[in-house]
């Protein structure tokens, strides 16, 4: 049995490839802005690390969720987005179990019914460096 590639939408205004499904998330409401996410140059290779994407339409409805690896914008070089609506909240968390302790960075934004249509949003992702070891 052959999988059928899911189709993969592209963004009219920055060329990003859309996340699959966070376009017209809430059928009744139009998509008022784009969240572009940007890893920082330094993390690219990063073979474990991922994005979790969240969208709450109220407080107790989380209407989707989404991981994305890092390595996937190695294919996309002009990166990833998502279509919101303007209502609910949206969380983003960085991830990297790799190193001990794992990397955790978590990001909320509320997003405001009065956004106009067509607003951007940028995300840069950076994961922190590793310390210095401390030779005493």
């Amino acid at each position: 049995m052959t999988q059928a590639i899911p189709t993969l939408f592209r963004s009219k205004g920055s060329d990003r490839a859309v996340i699959p499904g966070w376009n017209n998330i809430l059928p009744s409401t139009q998509d008022a802005l784009e969240l572009q996410l940007d890893i920082a140059e330094a993390d690219m290779n990063r073979s474990q690390a991922l994005l979790l994407i969240e969208y709450w339409a109220t407080n107790a409805d989380m209407t989707l969720q989404s991981l994305l690896p890092v390595r996937a914008f190695q294919s996309e070089p002009k990166g990833w987005c998502a279509f919101l609506p303007a209502q609910g909240r949206v969380f983003i968390r960085a991830i990297d179990p790799q190193p001990n302790p794992p990397l955790l960075s978590a990001h909320g934004i509320n997003l405001d019914p009065q956004t106009p249509v067509g607003t951007l949003v940028h995300i840069k992702v950076e994961f922190p460096r590793a310390p210095l070891l401390n030779e005493n």
